[in-house]
């Protein structure tokens, strides 16, 4: 996925919120809201579909009844930030409206593209932090890597940087067992 700051019929200088960018949706664009910057991204790769499709059949797998595990596009956080996690676990018990998703995740997963690992290494790690997100993944699926980070007195530490078939397993916010590699897609033909 890419991310594009401009968009010329997007509105230009003004803060906005998460309620005025669900009334900018249309299907054909992404749009993300960090304290109230607003950002277009662009659709993923085959590397990145793949890799969210393996996660997602490790987490259905693997989660409790009383969890839900989500796939993008959906809306979360506050008034001034509407972020499209990869993935996120929920308690759908702690839900309060509909959209955008106003509960905290118990966990969020990003999926690196070359074009977004700034973004969600470093604008997204600090916003998901300050939201009081207990557990973040990060996976780049060209690399087949899995960086998690969890949050301790109010800061994310990193917990594990597993590369290849090094198997992890979480033990938030469920026991699930992730082999980096397995999150690699098959090779495009050249």
């Amino acid at each position: 996925m890419g991310v594009m700051t401009v968009d010329l019929d997007l509105p230009q200088g003004q803060v906005l919120t998460a309620y005025d960018v669900a009334e900018l949706w249309e299907p054909h664009r992404r749009l993300e809201l960090i304290n109230g910057v607003l950002t277009v991204m662009t659709g993923p790769s085959i590397e990145h579909q793949w890799a969210q499709m393996q996660l997602l059949k490790l987490l259905f797998a693997a989660a409790p009844s009383h969890l839900a595990s989500l796939a993008a596009p959906f809306d979360i956080l506050s008034e001034d930030t509407a972020v499209q996690p990869d993935i996120m676990v929920i308690d759908p018990s702690a839900l309060v409206g509909t959209d955008p998703i106003e509960c905290i995740p118990l966990l969020v997963i990003e999926i690196l593209s070359p074009s977004t690992a700034l973004y969600d290494l470093n604008t997204k790690f600090k916003r998901y932090e300050r939201a009081g997100i207990a557990s973040y993944w990060v996976v780049d699926p060209l690399a087949g890597r899995l960086i998690v980070w969890e949050l301790r007195d109010g800061e994310y530490a990193k917990v594990v940087d597993a590369t290849g078939d090094e198997p992890w397993t979480a033990a938030a916010p469920f026991p699930v067992t992730i082999v980096p590699s397995g999150l690699v897609g098959p090779t495009r033909g050249e």
